[in-house]
């Protein structure tokens, strides 16, 4: 790969990035008691929870949710970033990578 292929390939990987940075993603858990907005890079940009629908005796099941959410947000994240990466991986082979 020339090393004009690769300073394109580096744009790409840079215009990806600042494409993540941008994505929000929201997931839910406990039918919308708990929300949470993660970026594309997998940075948890806000946590939300309704105190409506929490009920403070049962704080166990609260945990729950948001490790719910959270585990989520982040499972969605990775798959977002992998299918933008997806085009860039085979340019990448050409590296020997």
């Amino acid at each position: 790969m020339s090393k004009f292929d690769q300073a394109k390939l580096l744009m790409k990987a840079r215009k990806l990035q600042k494409e993540l940075q941008k994505e929000i993603i929201t997931t839910e858990a406990g039918d919308g008691a708990v929300k949470v907005d993660i970026t594309g890079e997998q940075k948890i940009k806000k946590i939300h929870i309704d105190p409506e629908a929490v009920n403070l005796d049962d704080i166990g099941q609260l945990e729950m949710w948001v490790e719910e959410a959270v585990k989520d947000a982040i499972n969605q994240s990775q798959k977002l970033a992998a299918e933008k990466m997806q085009p860039m991986m085979g340019a990448l082979g050409g590296l020997g990578l």
